[in-house]
């Protein structure tokens, strides 16, 4: 075999190969990527799918959606009326824990739709909150379940304590992020 042939054969198994490493290392590079973003949201989601690129596909998805949102920051007046607001919820409780449960449901979902989340139902909430938010995404999970219990008075005080817990995790976070800068977005 002379060395041309040779070559021939060398230099595109060598760029295959490059190219075969370089996809692997970009395909890394993205799962540490949504790991980092997405938190505990990340495993969840790739149990729900069944497959790791399903859910990677999936949160792909999610951040181009949260892309064409107009998440804005919250002025310091709504940020001081949304915590006076939750100090109220949260006082009813001792009174009236189911009602407050609900009430700090609402004040929740009031709180996004001002930031600039869509509420249009419970499960497309969790998808756009996932992208900056996915790590406190459970405690939202699990305070809406207990409220959904609490609708049909089979939620203990226990549950409806530790829901007003939850809630507050999401809006902590929601509430303190109004004055954040928005991270970029590689």
């Amino acid at each position: 075999m002379s060395t041309g042939t040779i070559l021939a054969i060398v230099i595109p198994v060598v760029v295959v190969l490059a190219l075969i490493v370089l996809a692997i290392a970009l395909d890394r590079r993205r799962r540490r990527r949504l790991r980092e973003r997405f938190g505990p949201e990340y495993d969840r989601t790739v149990e729900e799918a069944g497959s790791r690129r399903a859910a990677e596909y999936d949160l792909g998805a999610r951040e181009e959606r949260h892309e064409t949102l107009d998440i804005k920051p919250l002025p310091s007046g709504a940020r001081e009326r949304y915590a006076d607001r939750w100090r109220s919820v949260q006082a009813q409780f001792v009174d009236r824990p189911e009602g407050a449960v609900h009430d700090a449901d609402s004040l929740v979902s009031s709180l996004m739709r001002e930031r600039g989340y869509p509420t249009e139902g419970f499960e497309q909430q969790t998808r756009d909150l996932s992208v900056e938010h996915g790590r406190t995404l459970e405690h939202y999970r699990a305070a809406h379940e207990i409220n959904s219990l609490s609708a049909s008075q089979q939620a203990t005080t226990e549950q409806l304590r530790g829901a007003m817990v939850h809630y507050r995790a999401l809006f902590d976070e929601l509430l303190s992020d109004g004055d954040a800068p928005r991270r970029d977005r590689t």
